[in-house]
Parts: C-alpha cells; structure tokens; sequence
C-alpha cells in the first residue's frame, strides 16, 4: 500500500511538473487578436466593452495590450467643449496594439471609422445646433485621423 502511495505521488508530481515546463507562465491567451478585434469595431456595444475593460484593466493583464494614450494628441481632447478623450484613447488603444500585432495597415480603415462612429454617439446627445458644430468637428478629427493617422 506504501509502495501504491509513493507511485502515485511521485506520478502526481510527474503530471505537475510537466504541466508547469509545458505552459509558459507568462504565455498570452490564444484569444488576443479576437479580443482586439471585438473591442475595435465601430458599434457602440464594442466601444462599451473596450470602456469596461479599459475600467477594469487588471483583469486583462495577461493579455499585454498597449493601454497607453496622449487622447486627441495634437488636436483638444474637449474641442468647444465636446468630450472626444475616450473616444481618442480607444483609437490610441487599436492603433498601438494593431501595429504591436503587425496587423495595423489592414485593420487602420476600420480604426478610424470606429474613431467617427465613437464621436458621432458623442454628438448625439446635443441640441440641432450643438450637434451640427459637434458632428462637423468629429469629421474634421476624422479627416485628420485618416490622412495623417
């Protein structure tokens, strides 16, 4: 029965040690890019997952992603008064992790047109004044994001 005992446990340590050399401790999930791509889109529902996670990014450390952001860089983060910063820091957010992926040339397009989409919902709330100058602000941040981004 000893015998039984010390086969098994050496067996156990055997499996344990095998899964620790066998799965790198600091390996990125297999979902990233999907990650990436769910949360870079121009629909509302994917910039709100981004904001969540952006909220709550310690719970997706093991994912890597470039959190960083100078906003709107160049141009104001609050143009008259419009709040475009968030919408700038999840336009930074694919544009750094894209090119960290080597994938940003085919993904920048999109990028951008989620950056329109993004300020547009921030436009929507304003009077039919307010949102004309916001909306026409939001096509020139756009116009500047797609020629020069």
């Amino acid at each position: 029965m000893r015998r039984l005992s010390t086969t098994l446990a050496a067996a156990a340590m055997t499996v344990v040690a095998g899964v620790a050399v066998g799965s790198p401790v600091n390996a990125v999930p297999a979902d990233k890019a999907q990650v990436l791509s769910n949360w870079t889109q121009t629909s509302a529902s994917s910039y709100n997952a981004w904001n969540s996670a952006r909220q709550h990014q310690g719970s997706w450390t093991a994912y890597a992603f470039d959190w960083s952001t100078d906003y709107c860089s160049f141009s104001p983060d609050n143009p008259l008064g419009f709040p475009f910063a968030n919408s700038c820091a999840r336009h930074d957010f694919g544009y750094r992790n894209y090119k960290a992926a080597g994938a940003f040339p085919a993904n920048k397009a999109r990028l951008d047109s989620a950056l329109y989409e993004d300020l547009k919902r921030v436009c929507a709330p304003y009077g039919a004044v307010a949102r004309a100058t916001c909306n026409g602000t939001a096509w020139t941040y756009y116009q500047a994001v797609k020629l020069l981004g």
